[in-house]
């Protein structure tokens, strides 16, 4: 039992660098589009005022976020000494090991520089509704990223000690700014859920499923398969000013590794804004399909490929298009309408 050092993170492959210019709006989604993984640009936000401020010092950005500040308490984490940072569930998997409060910025960035004993952490806090002013400031070049079609970019604050968040995926791509002091990121693509051992749907402790897996202790008696996920693990050490980009659905824990860090991020996802989350089509199958017989979900997995997975043209190219229904194309009207007949088929 216990910690299996020879599948530590610590022996993942770096995430790779790129010493050109980060691209810039829409050309930053074809790079990652293209990469299909993370990258990491140097130095790409080293000029942005709010890294300017914390190379001066922890108090000059500090100063620099009241001043910025829309004056709203901010929701904040505290764990104990026990917890090594790592803000996850408690022993009994019944709740967490962490508390939450709210404080207003100026006494918690003066308890932060103090350098307090215990892990504490602001999570994803919104810029605009927060920090209106330090996005357009900082901005590190996500102008015509996404059209007008397609969901708003979304920014947040994210700050604390040396904490860790352990794994998790987001649903949309990310663009990570390292403002103030370090943070490692470890990196693993999608297909290794099952080796990520993921928890509970819910609760969960930041809204998004993590895994039960202990990086710094990883258990291989508990979760052997977590070897496998080592294997195809990445990593990298922000640096201020550094930035890092990944796509949607990568599993990633983050660790602040200094006193004191701040960081910035931009989810963003190339798709048009009626477009539903799939983490509910997951939850409906899960009531749908989980508990069929194997053959039956065997034929679905089939009729998922048609639909879903497959050509759209295998699908709906025999159809005139005045009978495609939902396998057309679909638009802010039609999808309006396939969600109100989802809604009324599920509230049977």
């Amino acid at each position: 039992m216990g910690d299996h050092s020879g599948h530590s993170v610590e022996s993942a492959n770096p995430v790779e660098d790129y010493d050109t210019p980060m691209p810039r709006g829409a050309e930053l989604d074809r790079f990652l589009t293209s990469v299909g993984g993370p990258a990491v640009f140097r130095r790409a936000g080293y000029e942005l005022p709010i890294v300017r401020e914390a190379r001066n010092s922890s108090a000059s950005v500090a100063s620099y976020l009241l001043d910025k500040s829309a004056e709203r308490p901010l929701t904040v984490y505290r764990a104990g000494d026990e917890t090594g940072g790592r803000f996850h569930y408690n022993d009994a998997v019944d709740g967490f090991n962490f508390s939450a409060s709210k404080n207003d910025l100026a006494p918690l960035l003066e308890e932060m520089l103090s350098d307090p004993s215990e892990p504490i952490y602001v999570g994803s806090t919104d810029l605009r509704l927060f920090f209106p002013g330090l996005w357009e400031e900082n901005d590190p070049g996500l102008d015509g990223l996404v059209d007008e079609s397609s969901a708003p970019i979304v920014g947040s604050l994210w700050m604390g000690n040396r904490t860790v968040t352990p794994a998790h995926y987001d649903l949309s791509n990310n663009c990570a700014l390292c403002a103030a002091g370090r943070r490692r990121f470890t990196l693993f693509p999608p297909d290794q859920v099952s080796n990520l051992y993921p928890g509970p749907l819910e609760p969960t402790p930041g809204g998004q499923v993590v895994s039960m897996v202990d990086f710094a202790a990883p258990d291989l008696d508990r979760f052997p398969r977590f070897a496998d996920a080592v294997e195809t693990a990445q990593s990298v050490i922000l640096e201020a000013g550094d930035i890092l980009v990944y796509p949607a659905m990568w599993w990633h824990q983050v660790e602040g590794l200094d006193a004191f860090n701040i960081l910035l991020n931009w989810w963003w996802n190339p798709v048009p804004d009626f477009v539903d989350t799939p983490q509910l089509t997951l939850l409906h199958a899960l009531l749908s399909i989980r508990q069929r017989p194997t053959h039956e979900r065997e034929a679905w997995r089939a009729i998922f490929n048609h639909y879903v997975f497959g050509d759209r043209a295998t699908a709906n190219a025999h159809l005139p298009a005045h009978i495609q229904g939902p396998l057309g194309e679909m638009d802010a009207l039609s999808a309006r309408r396939l969600r109100a007949v989802l809604t009324r088929k599920i509230q049977r």
